[in-house]
């Protein structure tokens, strides 16, 4: 029952992580929905390699939640898993507060199909994967 938290919060990385897969090899489905809009416009449109990174970013998050809760057995201090958890966290929570333009709850954009669903979706699940991340280091640190 202690992992639980644990294997959730690394689901929830390994789907993201698989969804950003997907689209770095050409999936389109939800595409321009989680690209913050201008005006109607992308702010940016992102390649294929580096959506790539961000699923492999995904994947490593998973992996360290992973090895913080001792469910993979890595050759890192837990201090240092303690230290990289927390900072996870942090950018986490960084990310649910947002930039105050585009993203987060504080943003000044609205109306968008990318701002209703970081209103709903995008800034809650971060705020809530900051909190668990949190939780998990606190059980498990050294």
């Amino acid at each position: 029952m202690n992992n639980l938290l644990a294997m959730v919060i690394m689901t929830v990385f390994v789907v993201l992580a698989v969804v950003h897969a997907y689209w770095a090899f050409g999936g389109r489905i939800m595409w321009l929905a989680v690209v913050p809009e201008v005006r109607g416009r992308p702010t940016f449109t992102p390649s294929a390699l580096a959506t790539f990174g961000v699923a492999i970013a995904l994947f490593a998050c998973a992996g360290l939640i992973a090895a913080t809760a001792g469910v993979l057995a890595v050759p890192v201090s837990p201090s240092v898993l303690t230290w990289l958890t927390f900072a996870l966290a942090l950018v986490l929570l960084l990310r649910a507060v947002g930039d105050f333009r585009l993203v987060g709850f504080f943003k000044r954009v609205r109306g968008t199909t990318f701002a209703r669903l970081d209103t709903v979706i995008y800034s809650p699940l971060c705020l809530t994967l900051s909190l668990g991340v949190f939780i998990v280091t606190l059980r498990h640190h050294a």
